[in-house]
């Protein structure tokens, strides 16, 4: 499931740039779809789940292309993209281009036989202004498809820098680190320090996913993580075990969680994004969160009844999660990919688009998103915690790993991992558990 769309929740919202009428614009593809003929004046359908305030902000970023080009763009916004897109392709009634945010599921789509290689200036542009990491995401046996557009940023502990001042502690840079801080709130506070929330609808347990992917990157590295991913290491095997048991130390630990909420069972009745509003109002120390829970914070208040400042000398602010060593800066990301159906003219140029700098530096000044373009200016983000997290994404010393679920099987990533996750929180044995979710391979 999309981790970078979790916080928006709106009906279908179909917008056009700058009120463009759409006459002329077919159902199955750019109006006066021709890859010979000139694209000015072609209106382009994008489909994807970003919807509500964030399809608007996405919409607005084309502004600038149709003034110059003469292309209109026309996005949908569909909660239940992922859902519904597969069914939309094999039927016939495919977008121009469709924002992925899965891996797993862009294969699924390129299995349709539907979505057509990127282009060479599609190719050109991505070479220029991604890593290849990222690019190797959009491509599928030797073939490039699909252009990364925008990302986000996994791993983050958000807390109060004054709280944390209060309290004489300052942030871990290990992992051993952060479990004697955790000990040292509790003791100096009376309180649980952490507060998490699992609950997310259908995908309930999805953030506890993020923690276990987190733990074993900084915990086994970069190549056990790969092999996990492909499914070489199982969910069985010892780093994973390694990663659970160290997640339990807090996440089952009764004295550490679940601040403003209740005991550890009810991280799994806790929404996800409810954990802003007790951390904003200083009765949780700690949670962990991606960056996108930076826009949540907008919505909640503080005790004093202000909404929070986002800053390292503000109400609220976050750390990446250490690793074992301190100096090391490993993070995990997820991130959306545009896949094109076909290879009209004007299709290509507004995929070429979105794969540059121009496009990036207008969404990103528009507030709320980064994006790991290497060539965009992480200073025209919307406050300083997303201008830091733009930065450690395009910091060649960071390394940088997928979302493990986003890429495995949608059986186990969505499924049985998910679900684990649940069960796991509900005292089920982990041993169990942790055989429940390989077991998710078999279906």
């Amino acid at each position: 499931m999309r981790k970078t769309q979790r916080r928006w929740i709106a009906p279908i919202a179909v917008i056009s740039v700058a009120g463009f009428a759409l006459a002329g614009c077919a159902e199955g593809g750019s109006s006066g779809g021709d890859s010979s003929g000139s694209a000015e004046g072609q209106t382009v359908r994008i489909s994807g789940g970003i919807t509500g305030s964030e399809a608007d902000l996405l919409q607005q970023s084309f502004a600038k292309f149709t003034e110059d080009t003469g292309i209109k763009v026309e996005y949908t916004g569909d909660k239940g993209f992922e859902g519904n897109i597969v069914t939309k392709v094999t039927g016939g009634d495919a977008p121009d281009l469709a924002i992925v945010p899965q891996p797993g599921l862009l294969q699924t789509l390129i299995g349709t036989g539907d979505v057509v290689k990127a282009p060479d200036a599609v190719d050109k542009a991505v070479d220029e202004n991604w890593s290849s990491d990222w690019k190797a995401y959009g491509t599928v046996d030797g073939t490039f498809y699909a252009a990364p557009m925008l990302a986000n940023v996994k791993g983050y502990v958000w807390y109060s820098p004054a709280k944390f001042k209060e309290w004489g502690v300052e942030v871990p840079k290990t992992w051993d680190e952060l479990l004697t801080l955790t000990k040292t709130i509790q003791e100096k506070s009376g309180t649980a320090p952490w507060c998490a929330g699992f609950e997310s609808g259908t995908a309930s347990g999805w953030p506890g996913t993020d923690w276990i992917e987190d733990l074993v990157l900084r915990q086994s590295g970069t190549d056990v993580y790969d092999k996990w991913v492909a499914g070489d290491v199982k969910f069985t095997d010892q780093p994973i075990v390694d990663a659970f048991d160290s997640l339990g130390k807090i996440l089952l630990n009764p004295d550490y969680v679940n601040a403003g909420f209740g005991d550890v069972r009810s991280i799994n009745s806790t929404a996800f994004a409810d954990v802003a509003a007790k951390v904003a109002d200083g009765t949780c120390a700690m949670t962990h969160q991606a960056s996108f829970l930076s826009s949540n914070f907008l919505d909640v208040k503080t005790a004093a009844g202000e909404t929070p400042k986002v800053a390292a000398d503000g109400d609220v602010y976050a750390f990446v999660l250490p690793g074992t060593k301190e100096g090391e800066t490993q993070v995990e990301a997820g991130g959306e990919f545009v896949a094109a159906f076909n290879d009209n003219e004007a299709t290509a140029k507004v995929q070429e688009f979105m794969a540059s700098a121009d496009f990036a530096n207008a969404r990103v000044k528009l507030g709320g998103v980064i994006s790991a373009n290497k060539n965009a200016d992480p200073s025209l983000a919307s406050s300083e915690f997303l201008t830091d997290a733009m930065t450690l994404l395009q910091d060649p010393n960071t390394t940088v790993r997928f979302d493990a679920s986003d890429l495995m099987p949608a059986t186990v990533g969505s499924g049985s991992f998910w679900k684990g996750m649940v069960d796991w929180i509900d005292g089920k044995d982990q041993a169990t558990v942790l055989s429940d979710i390989q077991a998710g391979y078999n279906n």
